[in-house]
C-alpha cells in the first residue's frame, strides 16, 4: 500500500482546517473535515486516442473546452489506462489494481469459462471508500461491471453500482448495450429506465450521451454544500457506433474532407459518413463538459472541485486521417503506447497549478489512493497505486514514483504482457522474444533494442513475471475459441 500524509500537511492549511480527525480502515471510515474536502468529477471518455484533443496535437477536431482545462490545469503526458479494452481498464480504475491483480482482466466473453467475471462483495472500489468517508457518490454513463446475465436479482447483485458504494446510478449496465447511442433500455439505480421512441437500428430517438449530460447537471445542481460529492461520468463517446445528431456535424461540413463510407447494417449502426460524425461526437462531448464547468462556476464550487478527465483505452475508429494516436504506435487492443497511454487532464482552480505539463508516470490504479487522500482517509485498501496528489498540488519533488507499471491482455492475438520501468518498455507476446523500447528516444516504439540491452531485458522480464497472480478465468494461454490457424 502506497500512501503519504500530503492531505494533512498541504490541503488542510490551504483551507484553514485546524485539526484532522483520524479514520480507521476504509470500511469503517469516519468523515473528517467534510467542508474541506474537494468534490471530485471523474470524466472517462470511451476509446478516445492520445492525439484526439487539441491540447495533445489534434488539428482537425475542435476541443476548446478540454484544451482550456488543460491550459488552466495539468496536462499529463505519461498517464496510462488500466488496459487496452474497456472492462479491465475500468476495473483497474475502480479497484486500484493493475491487470495482473485485478478481479476483471478481460472483456466479458474472453474468460476460460465463457462467462463474465463481475465484481464481488469482496472488491473495494473508490466509490465505496469515499461513500464510507461521507461523500455523496454517483456513476452516470457506462458501468459494464455487472455483465453476467444469469444474475437477475439486481437489488442484491454485488456487482451493481449501488452495492459497490454508489448512491446513484444512471446509464448502461452492459457493454454491448453501450455500443448503441439510441438504446432503449438504460438503468436508474437497480431499475430499468425505458426510452420510448428510441430505436438503435435507425439511430432515432434520444441520444443517450445527451441524457447522461442532463443527469450529470441535475446531480451537481442537487448537491448540498455541506457534503462533498464524487461524480464518475463515464461517457461513451467516441466508441463505436459512429453516430451523432446532425447539429454536431455542421461545423465539419464543407471543409473538403474525404468521405469515409460506413457500414450501416452490421452490429454497429453507424451514420453513413464517418469523418464528420467522429469529429462531431468528440466536439459534442467537449461542449457538454463545458456545460458542467459553467455550472460549477455558477454554483460557486469550482474552486472546491477537481475535474479529472481521461480515456479508458486507445482509439479504434481512425485509420490515419485524424492521427488519433499522435506520435504513438498502436491503438485499442495493443499494449504498445497507442493502446494504453491516455490524454489526461486535471483541473482544480486555485489548487492545481495552471498551464502545467507533467511527465509524471502514472496509471489508472493510482486513482484510488489519490482519492483516498483527497477524502482525507489515513488508511486505504491495499492497491498497486501511488497517490499523485503531490503532483496535483505542484509538489513534484515529493511525488513517489513507480518502480514499474504492468499490463496483460489476452484476446484473439493471444496473451500479451507489457511493463514500463522508468524510460524502458518491454512488450512480450506469448512464445515470442521480448521487445524492448527506449521511450525517451523512441516514443513511437519503432526500434526494438532488445539485442543491444540484454541486461535491461532480463531486469524487466523479472518484473513482468513477478507482477501477476494466477486467475483461473484469465490464464496466459491461447483461448479455446481462437482458431489454431489464426495463431
Amino acid at each position: 500500500m502506497h500512501m503519504s500524509n500530503y492531505l494533512m500537511t498541504i490541503i488542510a492549511p490551504l483551507v484553514g482546517l485546524s485539526t484532522l480527525l483520524l479514520c480507521g480502515p476504509a470500511d469503517a471510515a469516519v468523515p473528517v473535515g467534510a467542508s474541506a474536502r474537494p468534490n471530485i468529477i471523474l470524466i472517462v471518455a470511451d476509446d478516445l486516442g492520445y492525439g484526439d484533443l487539441g491540447s495533445y496535437g489534434q488539428l482537425k477536431v475542435r476541443t476548446p473546452v478540454l484544451d482550456q482545462l488543460a491550459t488552466e490545469g495539468i496536462r499529463f503526458t505519461d498517464f496510462y489506462a488500466g488496459s487496452t479494452v474497456c472492462a479491465p481498464s475500468r476495473a483497474s480504475l475502480l479497484t486500484g489494481l493493475h491487470s495482473g491483480h485485478s478481479p476483471v482482466r478481460e472483456n466479458p466473453r474472453w474468460t476460460s469459462s465463457g462467462h463474465p467475471v463481475d465484481f464481488s462483495s469482496g472488491d473495494h472500489l473508490f466509490s465505496e471508500i469515499l461513500h464510507d468517508a461521507g461523500y455523496s457518490t454517483a456513476i452516470i454513463g457506462k458501468w459494464g461491471m455487472a455483465e453476467d446475465k444469469r444474475v437477475t436479482e439486481l437489488a442484491t447483485n454485488p456487482a451493481m453500482p449501488l452495492q459497490q458504494g454508489f448512491d446513484y446510478f444512471f446509464g448502461y449496465k452492459h457493454h454491448g448495450d453501450a455500443h448503441h447511442y439510441y438504446w432503449h433500455g438504460l438503468y436508474e439505480n437497480n431499475d430499468i429506465y425505458l426510452l420510448d421512441g428510441n430505436n438503435y437500428e435507425t439511430n432515432s430517438g434520444q441520444y443517450t450521451h445527451d441524457l447522461f449530460t442532463q443527469k450529470a447537471l441535475e446531480y451537481i445542481e442537487g448537491q448540498q454544500d455541506e457534503k462533498p460529492f464524487l461524480l464518475y461520468l463515464a461517457y461513451t463517446i467516441p466508441h463505436m457506433a459512429i453516430t451523432v445528431p446532425e447539429d454536431s456535424k455542421q461545423p465539419y461540413l464543407g471543409l473538403g474532407w474525404p468521405e469515409r463510407k460506413m457500414n450501416t447494417h452490421g452490429h454497429y449502426k453507424h451514420d453513413p459518413e464517418g469523418h464528420t460524425t467522429f469529429a462531431g461526437m468528440i466536439s459534442r462531448m467537449d461542449r457538454d463538459i463545458g456545460r458542467i464547468k459553467v455550472l460549477l462556476e455558477e454554483k460557486g464550487i469550482a474552486e472546491n472541485t477537481l475535474i479529472l478527465f481521461t480515456s479508458d483505452n486507445g482509439h479504434e475508429y481512425d485509420k490515419g486521417f485524424f492521427d488519433s494516436n499522435g506520435p504513438l504506435r498502436g491503438m485499442k487492443r495493443d499494449l504498445y503506447e497507442g493502446g494504453i497511454r491516455m490524454p489526461t487532464i486535471a483541473w482544480w482552480p486555485g489548487t492545481v497549478p495552471a498551464n502545467t505539463v507533467s511527465s509524471h508516470i502514472g496509471a489508472f490504479w493510482d486513482v484510488l489512493p489519490t482519492f483516498c487522500e483527497l477524502g482525507q482517509l489515513q488508511t486505504c485498501p491495499d492497491s498497486d497505486g501511488i497517490s499523485f496528489l503531490p503532483t496535483l498540488l505542484g509538489n513534484n519533488e515529493d511525488q513517489q514514483q513507480h518502480e514499474f507499471l504492468y499490463w496483460e491482455f489476452n484476446e484473439s492475438q493471444g496473451p500479451i504482457q507489457a511493463v514500463r520501468s522508468g524510460d524502458w518498455k518491454l512488450v512480450r507476446f506469448l512464445g515470442e522474444p521480448p521487445e524492448l523500447y527506449d521511450l525517451v528516444t523512441d516514443i513511437g516504439e519503432q526500434h526494438d533494442v532488445a539485442q543491444q540491452y540484454p541486461d535491461i531485458v532480463r531486469q524487466l522480464t523479472t518484473l513482468l513475471e513477478s507482477a501477476r497472480v494466477e486467475h483461473p478465468e484469465f490464464p496466459l494461454e491461447w483461448h479455446p475459441r481462437v482458431r489454431p490457424d489464426t495463431r
